[in-house]
């Protein structure tokens, strides 16, 4: 039996699987999504590739958890920066400005490591699931605010919020893009 290293079995298991998901995540971040294989994996955290198998079925299969763990992270901080924010036109510039400071912080490098890896079919609702969750700060405030399609408007914030991304990506100033973009959202938003 190996030596465990947690009061339970069952935080070792946890610990284990962490210990995966990081040395992954380095991977990536350093070498782009398609060089975290198992074995880059088990090497990277010091273990047997046998053991890598006791927590993910594939290389692809690590990367999918890797992917929703990650948008998880990022659901989580536009949740925060959302927070209990009561008027609908604020949540909504607080979301936006959330979002880009997490892209203009450099936070987003691993999501964009792993933009290219191919994914796993059977994995694509949990994936597609955890996407949704970074947009659902936003519904109650659009519905509050009576937009009749909240799915269009959302549409239009990714686009926008993608489109600033890209810009920050590049170098243009990241609290000149946070403006414009919320500008350009609650300006279009009010007239939906």
């Amino acid at each position: 039996m190996p030596h465990i290293e947690t009061p339970t079995l069952a935080q070792h298991r946890d610990w284990r699987r962490a210990q995966l998901i990081e040395a992954a995540a380095a991977i990536a971040i350093e070498s782009g999504g398609g060089a975290v294989t198992v074995a880059a994996v088990a090497q990277r955290a010091g273990l047997s590739r046998t053991s890598v198998y006791e927590y993910f079925s594939s290389g692809s299969d690590l990367v999918a958890d890797l992917v929703i763990d990650e948008l998880r992270t990022f659901a989580s901080v536009l949740q925060s920066a959302v927070g209990e924010c009561d008027e609908p036109y604020a949540c909504i510039e607080l979301w936006i400005s959330g979002a880009l400071q997490y892209i203009a912080d450099g936070r987003h490098l691993l999501a964009k490591a792993l933009n290219a890896a191919t994914l796993p079919q059977e994995r694509s609702h949990s994936i597609g699931a955890a996407h949704r969750a970074l947009l659902a700060p936003l519904n109650k405030a659009l519905t509050q605010i009576g937009v009749k399609d909240i799915a269009q408007a959302l549409s239009y914030i990714q686009a926008t919020t993608d489109v600033a991304t890209k810009r920050i990506e590049s170098g243009f100033d990241a609290e000149a893009e946070i403006k414009s973009a919320t500008r350009f959202c609650i300006n279009g938003l009010t007239n939906l």
